[in-house]
């Protein structure tokens, strides 16, 4: 739970000591006393959020509706689910909490290799590869690629600067690397990048990653 914000992890161990000392958790009425919020619905949303980062299940119908998570309770929930990623907070692992915009119910063994986090294609550089804009692509994550593979790159967004997963054909010779669209187009020029001056000892980051090789895709029908 290393992601939680401070106020968050104060109120899953508010949670978890009701549960201790009383047998049954807090309602959100107990909640808002206990940390002086304005409103019951300022629980709720950190209890939403405590949710989402799956430290607890909220059940329906009951008024103290909270259930704290065992570790093999969320291995079990997240077991034949994938994280869909979209744009990537800077600084954190791309399968972070704050990065996954919702988990969808497939297998990861359904791919290979094993897919270890989804994302949506937006825009249509690699259709000469017949991965088309709107599509679910699978990727395995792994921090390096063979040459020729198609990886999701981290890269900067060309207009709001933002970190974002993109689909490139990766190849590397030396400290050069190119990351190549799958559409002819003159517009989908290759982007070049000269590692050498992001060594160990440099200060400076890499203006890319790779966050893993592609797996497999989902087409949804329109």
């Amino acid at each position: 739970m290393s992601d939680l914000t401070d106020r968050q992890y104060e109120i899953l161990e508010f949670i978890r000591r009701c549960v201790s000392e009383n047998g049954f958790p807090p309602s959100r009425d107990e909640i808002a006393e206990a940390f002086g919020f304005s409103s019951v619905t300022a629980a709720k949303n950190h209890l939403l959020a405590l949710e989402r980062k799956g430290a607890i299940q909220l059940v329906e119908g009951n008024r103290r509706n909270i259930r704290l998570l065992t570790e093999a309770d969320l291995a079990l929930t997240h077991q034949f689910q994938l994280p869909l990623i979209g744009t990537i907070a800077a600084g954190t692992p791309v399968a972070a909490a704050e990065n996954i915009d919702s988990w969808l119910g497939i297998d990861p063994d359904l791919f290979h290799p094993r897919a270890d986090f989804l994302h949506r294609v937006a825009g249509h550089s690699m259709k000469e590869a017949a991965i088309f804009d709107g599509d679910i692509v699978a990727i395995h994550a792994q921090e390096d690629a063979d040459n020729g593979q198609i990886i999701a790159a981290v890269l900067p967004h060309p207009k709001t600067g933002e970190q974002a997963i993109t689909l490139k054909r990766y190849s590397r010779r030396g400290s050069k690397v190119t990351l190549r669209s799958e559409n002819s187009a003159p517009s989908y020029a290759p982007i070049e990048i000269d590692l050498s001056c992001f060594d160990a000892e440099s200060q400076a980051q890499p203006p890319f990653q790779i966050a893993g090789i592609f797996a497999g895709l989902l087409r949804i029908p329109k």
